[in-house]
């Protein structure tokens, strides 16, 4: 038994029963985990395996070649080892994890500098790898009508009367990041207390994760259970929900708690790509909690989310 719900999109859109049904699965779901398996992406297909492949091809780069593309957290480009702890965002010290990235964002200037250096910045292309781009920008297109659609299924899960996020997502900020996990062979016993990714939760609204299933793979914390392997599903994106969406549910969904775990000596081998779209809000939108009897607590004062992200995503960055 796993306390992660898989639903269908394709059974919400059917209406009447199917869809009453779906939405039951969802607010259950997320009150247990905060994470779901969403079949029915709309996603094509092939689209992530070549996007995966492209990736793969950057990450074999020479570190001095990737090293022109190299940021710091937040940035657009290459994260390189070391420069990222994410258990450093619930208080938790531990050594660097064990991974490296390549990010791009959103780049829909808003043409206010202070705003557009922080969250609007160029994305950069490696030259080495041509295909990169036009895959992250079809990727990333269907990942923003993907959480568009999220949003909209979250809001008739708790039955209100309205879409709250139909504005307040007209230039929203989102990253996506693909993730590359080292195998034990190459890296060398982890530290203590090392993971692939320590234990945290996101910041913003939704999450849509294609993963590798592996050893030192995904795992989600309950309260009930505490941590457990994650289902996987080849046909389904993980979908977990960040901070900034259990606040404004007033609590009632717990923003999905995870981690992946280090390379195992049972897979020495192991070298696994994540595909990861963390979508938020406009920079500006303000949230407003959903107070009693759906929320579960009353009197959350209302967040900027641009506010609200900025002191998680500090928190993480190691330097």
């Amino acid at each position: 038994m796993t306390p992660i719900a898989t639903v269908d999109l394709d059974r919400w859109h059917e209406g009447g029963e199917a869809a009453a049904t779906v939405l039951r699965e969802v607010d259950a779901g997320m009150q247990r985990a905060g994470f779901l398996l969403v079949r029915g992406h709309g996603v094509p297909h092939g689209l992530p395996a070549d996007l995966r492949a492209a990736a793969r091809r950057f990450f074999a780069l020479p570190p001095e070649v990737k090293q022109r593309y190299a940021v710091s957290v937040g940035g657009r480009g290459w994260i390189g080892p070391g420069l990222e702890a994410n258990g450093y965002a619930e208080g938790t010290e531990t050594p660097p994890d064990l991974k490296e990235t390549f990010a791009i964002g959103a780049d829909t200037r808003t043409g206010d500098a202070l705003i557009d250096t922080v969250w609007f910045l160029d994305n950069v292309w490696p030259e080495e790898v041509g295909e990169l781009r036009e895959l992250f920008l079809a990727y990333t297109a269907a990942m923003r009508t993907l959480s568009d659609e999220l949003l909209a299924l979250f809001a008739a899960a708790l039955d209100l009367p309205h879409n709250p996020f139909e504005g307040l997502a007209s230039r929203p900020t989102w990253t996506y990041n693909i993730n590359r996990y080292p195998p034990l062979a190459e890296l060398g016993p982890p530290e203590p207390g090392q993971f692939r990714i320590g234990p945290h939760t996101d910041f913003g609204t939704v999450t849509v994760l294609d993963r590798e299933p592996g050893a030192g793979g995904l795992q989600v914390y309950t309260e009930d259970g505490g941590w457990a392997d994650a289902p996987y599903d080849p046909s389904a994106l993980t979908v977990n929900i960040g901070d900034l969406l259990a606040y404004w549910s007033g609590q009632r969904w717990p923003a999905g708690r995870h981690r992946v775990l280090p390379p195992q000596a049972s897979a020495p081998d192991e070298d696994l790509v994540s595909l990861i779209y963390f979508y938020e809000l406009d920079h500006d939108a303000r949230v407003t909690p959903l107070e009693p009897p759906i929320g579960r607590v009353s009197g959350l004062a209302p967040v900027v989310s641009a506010e609200f992200l900025r002191t998680r995503l500090d928190a993480i960055t190691l330097g």
